[in-house]
């Protein structure tokens, strides 16, 4: 059966749900629509969409990360985090289990100025890719979201002068690869090996998004098991009401 899911980091619900928001989740009409970077905390939003159940991650650090999942089919089970302390108080993931799949939306640390946080994010990077390969020996994983990393040169405008800045370390860079080759697809680079100018993510600043000076760091992975079965990976450029746009799995299922 064909499944569309849907991501979208919308930088502050609540800001995107004053702009386009629910007009961009009814027309994109989602299997499983997830969010990134909520910023809010329980009860701060009132939404409405007959015919899907909903799951919230909140971090507990008031208007901070967070992240939200809508889904026709009810889940098996749903899980909050991956089991790591260090990891599980800033809203990041959950965990939809369903028949064939588990899918997961994650809202991957960035590592900020100066890479105050990259160490972190290496110990970040190996905890979830253990906590996906721990799921994956149950059944296929697929997982989307910002991941906050460019893996290649392709995938952002200006890969010289960024190289080192937090999304296009080496390091950041690395520990995709070792994703990449752990039994994991990139399923738009899969379809679109030599696509090029295709971003997910643009700064507000110099007037990036209308240059098309952007970066690719919005993704949905799945298990290599699966990556025949991906009929499409889109990333809607058009879509305005965030830094980000939305990115798009169609996929048998």
């Amino acid at each position: 059966m064909m499944k569309k899911f849907v991501s979208w980091n919308v930088n502050g619900l609540r800001a995107c749900a004053g702009k386009n928001f629910l007009e961009v989740f009814r027309d994109l009409d989602a299997d499983v629509f997830c969010i990134q970077e909520s910023k809010l905390q329980e009860g701060q939003i009132e939404l409405d969409f007959p015919g899907y159940y909903d799951y919230w991650n909140y971090a507990e650090k008031k208007g901070y990360s967070g992240v939200a999942m809508w889904t026709k089919d009810k889940p098996l089970s749903v899980r909050y985090g991956i089991g790591v302390e260090e990891h599980d108080h800033e809203g990041r993931v959950i965990t939809a289990e369903f028949e064939d799949y588990y899918l997961i939306t994650v809202y991957t640390p960035n590592s900020q100025n100066e890479l105050k946080r990259l160490d972190y994010r290496m110990r970040w990077e190996d905890d979830f890719l253990a906590y996906c390969l721990k799921l994956e020996q149950e059944k296929p994983v697929i997982w989307c979201g910002d991941l906050n990393v460019a893996h290649e040169e392709i995938d952002l405008k200006n890969p010289k002068t960024n190289h080192m800045n937090a999304g296009f370390t080496d390091e950041e860079r690395a520990k995709m690869t070792k994703v990449l080759s752990s039994g994991f697809t990139d399923s738009f680079r899969y379809l679109y090996p030599d696509a090029r100018d295709v971003y997910s993510w643009w700064s507000y600043r110099m007037r990036a998004r209308e240059k098309n000076v952007g970066w690719r760091i919005d993704y949905f992975i799945v298990s290599d098991q699966l990556k025949d079965r991906i009929r499409d990976a889109k990333i809607h450029m058009d879509i305005p009401g965030s830094d980000h746009c939305p990115v798009e799995l169609d996929i048998e299922i």
